[in-house]
């Protein structure tokens, strides 16, 4: 039987397919920049509070915080940041210097990642271990440091299930 006469043939169009095209990666320069205005932004407003809760005068004088004052600075600074950047990390998967800077963090799929997984391990764990003496600093240094691997996923990105690109226009 000629194939032009078989109604029950499955066609022979010569079909083409699309792959999915992977964003691109944010550059180490823009990620640092954006990481350089969200810390200035939390700056103008944690520096007066260190300032007023005495935190400050004692930095100055070599004496070491109360465990009070730098749970207060914890919790302001917590405070703060979910302020200025709750809103755009839960829409946009950016916080505003991410956002000035035209890049976003997405989840592994390509998509926003939720904002409590965000909070929980991409941020909160790093600012906790931040005050752990030593230790703390080494595991944030060696955090930033992991931005030069090949696929620019730093620490916390990798607890998160996150990587930081360069949305589509």
């Amino acid at each position: 039987m000629d194939n032009l006469q078989n109604p029950y043939q499955a066609p022979q169009a010569e079909l083409t397919t699309h792959s999915a095209v992977e964003p691109l990666l944010a550059s180490r320069w823009t990620r640092l920049g954006a990481a350089l205005i969200d810390g200035l932004i939390m700056s103008v407003v944690t520096v007066p509070v260190a300032y007023f809760s005495g935190t400050f005068e004692a930095a100055q004088q070599g004496i070491e915080p109360s465990l009070g004052q730098q749970l207060l600075s914890l919790v302001v600074g917590v405070a703060v940041f979910l302020l200025v950047n709750g809103h755009f990390l839960k829409t946009y998967g950016q916080t505003l210097g991410k956002r000035l800077l035209k890049i976003a963090i997405v989840d592994l799929n390509g998509q926003v990642p939720e904002l409590g997984n965000l909070l929980l391990k991409r941020y909160l764990v790093w600012w906790l271990l931040a005050y752990v003496p030593i230790v703390g600093m080494f595991l944030v240094l060696v955090d930033y440091l992991f931005i030069f691997r090949a696929d620019r996923r730093c620490l916390h990105d990798l607890l998160a299930g996150t990587r930081v690109v360069q949305p589509p226009r």
